[in-house]
């Protein structure tokens, strides 16, 4: 159990404590699976979309297609951004973090047997407050989830194509300290910082990891990964509450 009276950080949280996290399934009517997921401050919109066709690149294959993209209001963080759309084009970060979510979420879909369809994956940020790119990775494993299921309700899939839970959650060293799920004054300020993408059983599907201030030690690695494995264990408990309920 942590000891809140010497490992406490400026928000009032252990170490090894999450943000409070929420999951609100079929947030939006129209898609065929949405959610809107929380980590505290931070509050990202995610979507699945069924398209009855596969992309270009795998025509004539028998499997189908997991894609996202990503997305930031332009005030979901303290002063108005432009949208990406009047740029004409997307930032270099805007396309690291879609391929990041779509990898993520293929690595654990069976392509085969989701049939000659592309799902379609939209992750909007409407309040940015350090960690959009784990929730939204957290957040689109339920709406693909919802998504997939309404196909094997419909008869239109003869299996669920999903393997296994996936969630994401950041970790980093802020004041020589390892922390868990950093809020954006932590990430903004910190010595390290580091992603991960894990499954159920604690099988890392990525991590992403960049030394801000000094290069950090493989205990250090190490003791981030721990702290990583207690976060994804208690996003996919959240997972698996949502997916239970009505």
């Amino acid at each position: 159990m942590s000891n809140k009276n010497s490992n406490t950080r400026s928000n009032n949280r252990a170490l090894d404590e999450m943000r409070e996290v929420t999951i609100s399934r079929s947030y939006l009517r129209h898609a065929e699976g949405s959610c809107l997921i929380t980590f505290g401050g931070t509050k990202v919109i995610c979507t699945a979309t069924i398209e009855e066709k596969q992309p270009q690149f795998l025509r004539g294959k028998n499997q189908g297609w997991v894609t996202a993209e990503y997305g930031m209001l332009p005030r979901s963080t303290n002063s108005r951004m432009n949208r990406e759309a009047s740029r004409g084009k997307q930032g270099g970060r805007t396309l690291e973090i879609q391929r990041l979510i779509g990898r993520s979420l293929r690595s654990i879909t069976d392509l085969k047997k989701l049939g000659k369809r592309t799902i379609w994956i939209d992750c909007d940020v409407i309040q940015a407050d350090g960690g959009t790119r784990t929730a939204s990775i957290t957040g689109a494993f339920i709406a693909l989830m919802d998504a997939c299921q309404r196909l094997y309700d419909a008869g239109e899939i003869r299996e669920m194509p999903i393997s296994d839970y996936i969630a994401a959650i950041s970790c980093g060293i802020v004041n020589g300290k390892p922390m868990l799920d950093l809020d954006y004054d932590e990430d903004s300020g910190c010595e390290t910082d580091m992603n991960f993408v894990m499954t159920s059983e604690q099988k890392f599907i990525e991590i992403q990891g960049t030394a801000e201030g000094h290069p950090f030690s493989r205990d250090e690695f190490n003791a981030m990964a721990l702290l990583a494995e207690k976060g994804i264990s208690e996003l996919i408990a959240i997972q698996r509450k949502a997916l239970a309920e009505e």
